[in-house]
């Protein structure tokens, strides 16, 4: 079995690798993707009351069609374009499939805006399916599953299928880091770090890739007086990062039938941010949406689009617009062919 995990910034990065290694053509290829905004394909537009919505100008606006369809970008996911290089589709949205759809046996999307780690992360946001929903959904689908195809065939599928998560960006930034919310009142960072990682142990049998520099973000630069990257967040991650590799180190020992990939992508996505102009950006710590950062931080039909969106790293506060997911999936793309489990961090100094 193939698993990944992506936290925030990034998606789909061990997705390539395990694709490539457990199945012999792209037709073979079934992929099921949990994860948050960073990865959603249309979850969220199925639940009447959420919050955590892009199904409206000018989301979707470089996408085909024009059309919003619940990415959070302007055009495509890095999962969108990792899906073409492969020759396949992007997996469709768990809610928008009947129980009985033959569309189950090639892949799921469970990812959905907002959806964290641990359960309390973007309750402000009414509606969303948090990583446990999406848990209990995938089992849903394995019980569609099995009575399709049998018990034999279900498992073989499920076991030779590719897992990828997206998720733990809105654990900080629609959790911890918010200062009206009891998550980060009552733990100081190491705790609530071991509180993530512990729950993870629990949630997790799968591919783990890093947290991006989410200092660096829109949405957090414009809490800096001088809209520099916030340092003292970049380091959490960091010390997260440390943490989260050291936990694949121990579910490769665990879980000897799966095959577990520690992908640091973080340096990359800082690269992007310090050194746009190496990539044919021009500009990286702003969006090309004007969007209020200090409330949502979301692209709104009333907000000002750049007409130079490819001249972007960010879209909104959150998301990278499509053409950086493009530079990032294509060094993914690149980078997991020839990558080795990682061995055990060296400490942090």
């Amino acid at each position: 079995m193939a698993i990944a995990l992506q936290l925030p910034g990034l998606a789909f990065a061990a997705l390539i690798l395990a694709a490539a290694t457990s199945a012999s053509s792209a037709d073979a290829l079934v992929t099921f993707v949990f994860g948050d905004s960073l990865t959603e394909v249309g979850n969220n537009n199925y639940m009447q009351y959420s919050l955590a919505k892009s199904n409206y100008p000018w989301y979707g606006v470089d996408y085909a069609g024009g059309q919003a369809t619940g990415r959070f970008t302007n055009g495509r996911t890095i999962g969108d374009i990792i899906s073409e290089k492969l020759g396949i589709s992007s997996p469709p949205p768990y809610l928008s499939l009947s129980q009985n759809d033959d569309a189950l046996l090639k892949g799921v999307n469970y990812a959905s805006g907002g959806a964290g780690i641990l359960n309390d992360t973007g309750l402000y946001f009414i509606q969303r399916l948090s990583f446990d929903d999406q848990i209990n959904n995938f089992a849903t689908t394995t019980q569609k599953i099995k009575s399709k195809i049998g018990e034999v065939a279900a498992n073989k599928l499920c076991n030779e299928a590719t897992y990828f998560i997206g998720i733990g960006s809105n654990d900080y930034v629609n959790n911890f880091l918010q200062p009206f919310l009891q998550d980060g009142q009552q733990y100081t960072h190491d705790e609530f770090m071991e509180l993530l990682i512990s729950t993870f142990d629990l949630q997790l049998s799968m591919i783990i890739h890093d947290l991006g520099p989410l200092g660096c973000i829109p949405s957090q630069r414009v809490k800096s007086k001088k809209g520099q990257c916030l340092t003292r967040v970049n380091q959490w991650i960091q010390e997260f990062n440390y943490k989260a590799q050291n936990l694949v180190a121990s579910l490769n020992g665990r879980l000897p039938n799966a095959k577990l990939i520690f992908a640091d992508t973080y340096p990359a996505v800082l690269d992007l941010i310090d050194n746009p102009t190496t990539y044919g950006f021009k500009i990286s710590n702003t969006s090309c949406c004007k969007v209020d950062s200090n409330i949502g931080g979301l692209c709104l039909p009333n907000s000002k689009m750049c007409s130079n969106r490819s001249e972007y790293v960010f879209w909104d506060a959150f998301h990278p617009t499509d053409k950086a997911n493009a530079v990032l999936a294509e060094k993914l793309f690149s980078s997991l062919f020839s990558a080795a489990l990682s061995p055990a961090p060296a400490p942090l100094p």
